[in-house]
């Protein structure tokens, strides 16, 4: 049985935790599998916020891709995928993303997902927002697939702990391809 691809990016915003999380979701589900694209800010960030290692996150990965491989699978649309998620997705990579700007493998997975009409999901990280942000955000979310996602705290589901937080986050991010995160406590109402 082939497994399901979904192409999974990191940038240098604040998040790396939640990237974390959504690889270990995905390697949980037995009919999916990760391709990590990891920028160097990102490497850099997860140092910051983490104490895991780029080998350590990467081994969560099913297939790693470098930023620079512009010439890789998720370059073209001949390459199936579920979609991409990119988390955290920094205000640099939206702007990139929103004036079809794909100069490295990132960006052009992202264009790629956008013309073949996969969901494109975007953890944007920023605050405050900027009216620029704002605009660039607002113009993503009228394309057909793509889904801002800024990961928000949430307090109806009584999360205990950061790890709470981070994990109901992580599972509404994955909730576009159809991943059921076990530990997910949806909204059921009052």
């Amino acid at each position: 049985m082939d497994k399901k691809r979904i192409i999974v990016a990191a940038t240098g915003a604040s998040g790396l935790p939640i990237l974390v999380q959504c690889l270990k979701l995905i390697r949980g589900q037995s009919q999916y599998e990760s391709w990590l694209i990891m920028s160097e800010s990102a490497k850099i960030t997860l140092a910051q916020e983490t104490d895991y290692t780029v080998h350590e996150v990467t081994d969560l990965a099913d297939y790693v891709l470098g930023q620079e491989q512009i010439g890789a699978g998720p370059a073209s649309g001949s390459f199936q995928t579920e979609g991409m998620l990119i988390v955290p997705c920094s205000m640099k990579t939206i702007a990139g993303i929103h004036s079809g700007y794909a100069d490295n493998l990132i960006l052009r997975a992202a264009d790629v997902t956008i013309k073949e009409q996969r969901p494109l999901v975007l953890a944007a990280r920023e605050t405050p927002l900027s009216p620029i942000h704002l605009r660039n955000l607002s113009e993503l979310s009228m394309l057909s697939g793509v889904r801002i996602i800024p990961p928000m705290m949430t307090f109806y589901h009584r999360p205990e702990d950061i790890q709470d937080m981070i994990y109901h986050t992580a599972a509404k991010l994955l909730e576009p391809f159809r991943i059921e995160a076990k530990e997910y406590r949806r909204w059921m109402g009052i």
